[in-house]
Order: structure tokens, then C-alpha cells, then sequence
């Protein structure tokens, strides 16, 4: 299985302005989140990306990866009917190829040598099926993310064979249906932001659209996946950043940061702001 494109969607309406933020990148460089993550797709080998937006977004997000001109083409989801929808809405662009899926608002900070994106391709690539990336996650976070029910396969670190699929799932349910052996008490697989998906999961979306389900999610169309044929999830050796929640952006510049060249000059300046409370605190009557 070669993965040549990407898909990253940017159209949701709470999302629609993360991926124009600026952020200094490894390099040192400003850059928009969204180029940041196209860099991360072009690393993992693909070829061509695919923007999933809302209508008229495109000369914004054309001026925000400019740098990748050429390599981009924008993709309008007509209107707002969900996150598998917009997926959808790239299956022209995707044709019957197996494609790496992105959400425009996370920011992934690798802690090996290739970038998290590369890590799952290569992992798709070898094992020949849909692989999601996920991340043990604390229970608390659960209503932030899907999550995955799966037990771990032999000889592989970090490799599962998902049995479940669910949207957002309660504490309560997460206990009774999504424990995973081995697993720390109170944490479970979440999904990571990053897919790799086959035409087979194209399929399923569009038969559900077209029965005329409405808010179709992706992982229930990842549930009747795991039903059907051999889906995976894959811990990476990496961290995601979900630069939309609260302090999101701030924890995904300083991720990057410690991933980069200025990491010595940012730990610097974060010790200097500590002293400084510290100090104002201490001369407070």
C-alpha cells in the first residue's frame, strides 16, 4: 500500500481560523499551524494535499501555505454536515487510493527521529490495512475525542487491533466496553488526529450520507470498519496538540519550540519569567 495523498480538514465552523494562526516553527521560521502540517504530510512522503474548507476561505488558507503552492488543492464542503462529511467531500481527490487524514487544528510534536505522520505511513505501509494513531489518554479528556476499544498485537510495541470504535464516550461506558490490557487505571486510546484510511472507509461514508444520516461521525464509520476487515491503531512516538482547547496554542508553540534549534534560548526565557514571579511574589506585603 503506497500513501501519496493527504486530506486535512480546516472546514469546521470552530475551526475554520486555527489553521491561519502563526506559530514559530523547528526551524525558527513563522509559519501558519496549516503549513506546519502540510510540511508534516509532504515529510511522510505524499505527494499532493488536500484542504477540506468552508466556501470562500480559500484566498486566506492560499496566502497562509503559500510556501506549498502547487502542492495544495483546496476542497469546499458545501455545507456543515459534520466531520465525516468533510471527509467525504474529498473522495474526487482521494480516488480509490488509500490517504493519510489530518485535522487542520492539531499540531503533532515527533520524539523520534521522522515526523508522527511519516511514523503511521510507514506502519500503514507495512501492515497493508487502516491504521488510526492514537495516545493514552486520561479519562477526563474523553469527552474531547473518539476513542478505541482494541487489544494488542503480539511482537508489535505500541500496535493494536481495534475491536470498537466510539465518539466521545463517557468515563462510565469508556470502563465497560474500551479497557485495554495494559493500559494504565483511567486512561484509554484516543485518537491522535491522524489517520491513514483506504477507499473502504470512503464507501461506508458515502452509503451513510446518502441514506440521508445527518452529523455522520467518522468513528462510527471507523466502528463499522473494525466489523468488516483489519483496522489498527498505532501508539507514535510523538505528542498531539490541540491548539483549540484552552491554552492549546501555548502548549503547541512550546512543543515545537522544545522540538526545535531555539530550545535552549526558550528553556532560558522560561526560567527568567519563573524568577520574576517567584521574585513578585516574594515582595508582596
Amino acid at each position: 500500500m503506497k500513501v501519496t495523498r493527504a486530506v486535512i480538514t480546516a472546514a469546521g465552523r470552530s475551526q475554520r481560523t486555527w489553521p491561519l494562526q502563526l506559530m514559530v516553527d523547528r526551524d525558527g521560521t513563522m509559519r501558519s499551524v496549516l503549513a506546519i502540517i502540510i510540511g508534516e504530510a509532504l515529510a511522510a512522503g505524499v505527494d499532493q494535499v488536500g484542504v477540506v474548507i468552508h466556501p470562500g476561505d480559500q484566498p486566506a488558507y492560499a496566502d497562509a501555505t503559500a510556501e506549498h503552492a502547487g502542492r495544495v488543492e483546496f476542497i469546499a464542503q458545501p455545507e456543515p454536515r459534520g466531520y465525516g462529511h468533510a471527509v467525504w467531500c474529498a473522495r474526487g481527490f482521494t480516488g480509490s487510493d488509500p490517504f493519510l487524514l489530518m485535522v487542520g487544528d492539531h499540531v503533532y510534536v515527533s520524539h523520534a527521529s521522522h515526523g508522527c505522520a511519516r511514523q503511521l505511513v510507514e506502519v500503514a505501509t507495512r501492515e497493508a490495512c487502516p491504521v488510526s494513531a492514537v495516545q493514552a489518554t486520561h479519562e477526563s479528556q474523553l469527552p474531547r475525542f473518539g476513542a478505541v476499544g482494541a487489544r494488542r498485537v503480539a511482537g508489535h510495541a505500541g500496535l493494536y487491533d481495534v475491536r470498537e470504535v466510539m465518539e466521545k464516550p463517557t468515563p462510565t461506558v469508556a470502563e465497560q466496553r474500551l479497557i485495554v490490557p495494559g493500559l494504565r487505571t483511567g486512561r484509554y486510546l484516543c485518537f491522535f488526529g491522524i489517520h491513514v484510511l483506504t477507499s473502504s472507509v470512503m464507501e461506508r461514508l458515502g452509503k451513510r450520507l446518502e441514506a440521508g444520516d445527518s452529523g455522520v461521525h467518522l468513528s462510527g464509520i471507523l466502528n463499522d470498519t473494525a466489523a468488516h476487515e483489519r483496522y489498527l491503531a498505532c501508539e507514535l512516538a510523538g505528542h498531539r496538540h490541540d491548539i483549540g482547547s484552552r491554552y492549546g496554542l501555548l502548549f503547541a508553540q512550546l512543543g515545537l519550540a522544545m522540538a526545535g534549534k531555539d530550545r535552549d534560548e526558550v528553556l532560558a526565557g522560561l526560567v527568567e519569567l519563573l524568577a520574576q514571579q517567584r521574585d513578585a511574589g516574594a515582595a508582596r506585603p
